[in-house]
């Protein structure tokens, strides 16, 4: 049972990870929380659903589609939401962000309803890989765990071999110094937008395809925990992201194997152990001591 559960919260970890990447990446540039990024994971698994449906594409046509959608909007909400407030108070972006969340689930509630609706089919049936007797998974949930390890990997790449990946990391860690040395500030902040979109509609609509099921509110609990997961790794660490995601998701499987008779539900105590992890080091596994959690 064990390597069971450890087997699930891997696939549950790696969603997290794509979901908290994006995050990761816009507080290291912007020093920014942005709340509407959970609501990107939703509108990229609604419109997968709509590309499969409505435009016939095949499963991994439509999941590109999703999150080449997702990035423009992610842009979008840069652009309007975002650097318009640059260099005000923090508090005024936070609730640019979490009023750009609040529009955007309510503009899918009145056009999908609020109903549950159940992922499209995509023709690859639901099967089990089988590694013994008592361990196996669903192709769906190694889908995620496949996608999570290329998605990591060519995030990788990007931001150690490419001019705008330099840039990236030049102006998260001095914007002023990058931009006098020449950066286009605004065209860096745009592409972290994107790709962090892009990451997030991944995760929506690889879970929505595993559940089977898509819904407007469906990013509000992945988003919140996104946040907990950059905090517990260390704001701006994408290395402490990945590990904070993996445990994450280990701890919410584990306790979901074994205390199934417990009262407190399995994300209650998720958040109890990150507290508890975030009072032995406030700044977050790989987060820089200065900085205040």
């Amino acid at each position: 049972m064990l390597a069971q559960q450890l087997l699930n919260g891997f696939s549950l970890g790696f969603v997290y990870i794509l979901v908290s990447v994006g995050l990761t990446m816009v507080y290291g540039v912007l020093k920014l929380l942005h709340f509407a990024h959970g609501v990107i994971y939703m509108v990229g698994a609604f419109t997968a659903m709509l590309g499969i449906i409505y435009l016939h594409l095949p499963f991994l046509i439509a999941l590109l589609f999703a999150m080449v959608v997702s990035a423009i909007i992610g842009m979008a909400i840069e652009r309007f939401a975002y650097r318009p407030l640059r260099g005000g108070h923090p508090i005024t972006t936070l609730i640019s962000g979490v009023g750009v969340a609040i529009f955007l689930e309510n503009f899918f509630q009145v056009i999908f309803t609020s109903d549950t609706r159940a992922f499209p089919e995509i023709g690859i049936e639901n099967t089990i890989y089988h590694f013994s007797q008592s361990v196996s998974i669903p192709n769906y949930k190694f889908y995620i765990i496949i996608a999570g390890v290329i998605g990591l990997g060519l995030l990788y790449s990007f931001l150690k071999f490419t001019r705008m990946g330099l840039a990236i990391q030049a102006v998260a860690q001095d914007m002023r110094a990058a931009s006098l040395m020449g950066v286009n500030v605004n065209r860096v902040v745009s592409a972290t937008f994107m790709l962090g979109s892009a990451l997030a509609a991944a995760a929506g609509v690889l879970v929505a395809l595993n559940f089977n099921s898509l819904f407007p509110s469906m990013g509000s609990i992945p988003g919140l925990k996104a946040f907990c997961v950059v905090v517990l790794g260390g704001l701006g660490s994408i290395g402490g992201t990945v590990l904070g995601g993996l445990i994450l998701g280990l701890v919410e499987s584990l306790s979901d194997g074994y205390l199934t008779g417990m009262v407190i539900d399995k994300d209650a105590i998720a958040f109890v152990i990150l507290i508890i992890i975030l009072l032995i080091k406030p700044s977050g596994l790989f987060g820089k001591k200065i900085e205040k959690v």
